[in-house]
């Protein structure tokens, strides 16, 4: 991913207007939803560190191993609930549209993922807790 590109959240910013701030460290999500957005983005573009970094200790997996054979293409945020600049806690329901990359031998896949996620946020920083799979 270049900073040039459309960040992959659907912001319509550039990626380095957008996500890679909070990818890199260098800025925090300030809304569950702003926190819900950067990981999709880290899923988009391999950042397995910052998903876990961003995954509440509670509930982090010891290890995350993410598909490289598929392609993350869209979400949509269908819905809030709390999560802002004064919460502490909050839902996200969104849609994910994925397919996987096209290889020898197998046929395209695709698919979506649609969760309701919760957040809570501990001493000023957002973290994914965990999800409903609709």
């Amino acid at each position: 991913m270049n900073d040039s590109d459309p960040c992959p959240c659907g912001s319509g910013s550039t990626y380095a207007q957008c996500c890679a701030p909070l990818h890199r460290g260098v800025a925090t999500a300030g809304t569950a939803e702003r926190l819900m957005r950067s990981r999709y983005s880290a899923f988009a573009v391999g950042d397995a560190a910052y998903l876990r970094a961003t995954w509440h200790p509670s509930t982090r997996p010891r290890d995350l191993e993410l598909d490289p054979e598929v392609e993350w293409r869209r979400l949509v945020i269908v819905d809030t609930a709390a999560g802002g600049e004064a919460d502490d806690s909050g839902e996200v329901e969104f849609r994910a549209f994925w397919r996987t990359l096209p290889a020898p031998g197998r046929a395209r896949d695709g698919g979506v993922l649609h969760e309701r996620s919760r957040f809570i946020r501990e001493r000023g920083r957002w973290y994914y807790v965990d999800g409903d799979i609709a």
